[in-house]
C-alpha cells in the first residue's frame, strides 16, 4: 500500500542519491514527461526502457511518472485535450451524445479530439518537464547543501 511516509522516504532517498543533481533532475524531468505523454498503458513499460537505455536512477523516473495517478488522471487527460484544442484553434462546441455512443460508433464520434489531445499531451510533457528540471535541480541542491552544512 502506498502512503504519504513511503513516499516521503523515497523522495528523500532520491535526494541523496550519488548522482550529480543533474543526472537527479533529468530522470525526474523525463519522468514527468512520461507522466503526461499520451501513451497511456506504456508509461512504467517507458519509464524502465529509459532508466536502462540512458542509465538513468529508475527511483527518480518513477517518481516523476507517478504525477499521473489515478487521482490526477482524469485532470491530465481534460487538460490534454483543452490545451490541443486551443493550440489547434479548434472549436469546443462538438459534444459527445454519450447515449448515441456505441461500440461501432465510438471511433467516429472520438475522432475530431484525438489529433487535438496527442497535441496537448506532447505539450503538457514538454512545458511540464522542462518545469520539473529546474526545480527538482534546485530542491536536490538545496537539500544536500543544508544536510552537509
Amino acid at each position: 500500500m502506498v502512503t504519504l511516509e513511503s513516499v516521503r522516504q523515497q523522495l528523500t532517498h532520491v535526494l541523496h542519491l550519488r548522482e550529480t543533481p543533474h543526472r537527479t533532475a533529468m530522470a525526474f524531468a523525463l519522468g514527468v514527461f512520461i507522466a503526461f505523454a499520451p501513451h497511456y498503458l506504456f508509461h512504467t513499460a517507458s519509464v524502465v526502457f529509459c532508466a536502462w537505455a540512458f542509465r538513468l536512477n529508475f527511483l527518480a523516473l518513477f517518481l516523476g511518472s507517478l504525477i499521473n495517478n489515478p487521482w490526477t488522471l482524469i485532470p491530465i487527460l481534460a487538460a490534454s485535450l483543452y490545451t490541443g484544442m486551443l493550440l489547434m484553434g479548434a472549436s469546443s462546441s462538438a459534444t459527445i451524445e454519450w447515449d448515441q455512443m456505441r461500440v461501432d460508433n465510438i471511433f467516429d464520434m472520438l475522432s475530431p479530439y484525438l489529433i487535438p489531445f496527442l497535441v496537448g499531451a506532447c505539450a503538457l510533457a514538454i512545458v511540464g518537464s522542462l518545469i520539473a528540471y529546474p526545480v527538482m535541480r534546485w530542491v536536490i541542491t538545496r537539500y544536500r547543501g543544508l544536510k552537509n552544512s
